[in-house]
Formats: structure tokens, C-alpha cells, sequence
């Protein structure tokens, strides 16, 4: 890969990771509830998710999902629901659920690890819920993929996606905790889960009218 390609490639796939999108939303609600440290943990399901969409991609099975109309319809639909569902779960969760360090409802006994795996499965759903994803694996990583040594540009391409999304996972995560941090009082608590309640459902409404690429 030509280095000029990947100075090129660095500004644009990290706007694409600061993209808020559901995924950010998370960090940034779970850094207000559970601080920096659970989020970015919690984070690593995402990480997971993109790693395997990646491996999807490089094998170029990313360019069949999206030329199946119905295998692009399942994706979309199941992801949008699973954002609307969480929006709504978000959007009615009480002030003392949003309190750093309080429980889930229904969680009072949930262990550390036990949250950070809920949590860790919320991440990789709602990534791996998402066709827009594997999008930009397909159509954006090909155009600074060195053909003459496609799998190690691609491998690189993709270690650089996660790194940099790791690094905007920990930018949102901190301002989610600064966000709780300066947010006391229930009232206010209840009015930060209803926004991101009401964005997670928006997101969810967009995404199940997203289309399928036209090839």
C-alpha cells in the first residue's frame, strides 16, 4: 500500500469512527453510568464484531451480503428493531438506573463481570446488527487497498479501523463520564437516558429504511 494512500486513509476512517452513531451512543451512556473503564471494556464486543465483518469483507463474501436483497433486508430489519427495542429499554430505564455505579433493572445482584459481559453483548449486537458496517468495509477499504499485496494492505487497513476506533470509543466514553459527572440529580439523569433513548430509537428508525446498494 502506498503511503501516501494511508495518510490519506487515516483522517477519513477515524471521522468515520468519531460518526455518531449507536455504537457511540453507548460508550457515551455507558461512560456516564459505569465510568470510563467499564465502557471501553464493554467496548471490545464491538471491536469483535468489526474484526469479524472485516475478515468477512477482505474474503469478499461483504460484496455477496449486500448483493442479496434478502440477506441485506434480514440484517437491516433485525438491527433496527434490536436499536429500537434498547432505544426504549434507554428511554423508560429510571434516574437511579442511570446513577454511576447503580444497577440495571433486575440487576441488583449482577456481579462486574457479569454487567461487563451484558454490556459486551449489547456492543456486538448492535454492531453486527448494522449492514452500514459492512459497507464501509467493502466499498471504502477497496479504494486504498494495495492490489499487489492484498492481504497484508487489507490486514492493515483493518488493524488501523480497530485501533482508531478503540481511540473514539475512549473519547466518547470520557465525555459520557464528564457528561455524568457534571449531570447530578435524578431529573437530570432521567433526561440524559431520554435523549439517549429517543437518539438509539431514531438511529434504529433510519437504519430499517437504509437501502441496499445498487450494484
Amino acid at each position: 500500500m502506498l503511503l501516501q494512500n494511508f495518510w490519506l486513509f487515516l483522517p477519513a476512517c477515524f471521522a468515520l469512527n468519531m460518526a455518531f452513531g449507536p455504537n457511540n451512543v453507548l460508550s457515551l451512556s455507558n461512560g456516564a453510568r459505569d465510568g470510563v473503564a467499564c465502557s471501553v471494556t464493554a467496548a471490545f464486543g464491538r471491536l469483535l464484531a468489526f474484526a469479524i465483518m472485516i475478515a468477512i469483507a477482505g474474503l469478499g463474501m461483504g460484496a455477496l451480503l449486500l448483493a442479496s436483497e434478502t440477506l441485506f433486508s434480514a440484517l437491516k430489519f433485525a438491527g433496527a428493531a434490536y436499536l429500537v427495542w434498547l432505544g426504549v429499554k434507554l428511554f423508560r430505564a429510571g434516574p437511579a438506573q442511570f446513577t454511576a455505579g447503580a444497577s440495571n433493572a433486575g440487576a441488583d445482584t449482577e456481579s462486574p463481570s457479569d454487567k461487563l459481559r451484558r454490556l459486551a453483548k449489547q456492543e456486538f449486537l448492535v454492531a453486527a446488527g448494522n449492514p452500514k458496517a459492512i459497507l464501509i468495509f467493502t466499498a471504502f477499504f477497496p479504494q486504498f487497498v494495495d492490489r499487489s499485496a492484498y492481504a497484508v494492505s487489507f490486514l492493515v487497513l483493518g488493524a488501523t479501523f480497530l485501533l482508531l476506533e478503540l481511540v473514539a470509543i475512549a473519547i466518547y466514553a470520557m465525555l459520557g463520564a464528564k457528561l455524568g459527572a457534571i449531570s447530578g440529580g435524578a431529573s437530570r439523569f432521567r433526561w440524559l437516558n431520554r435523549v439517549s433513548g429517543a437518539m438509539m430509537i431514531g438511529f434504529g428508525l433510519a437504519l430499517a429504511f437504509l437501502r441496499r446498494p445498487q450494484s
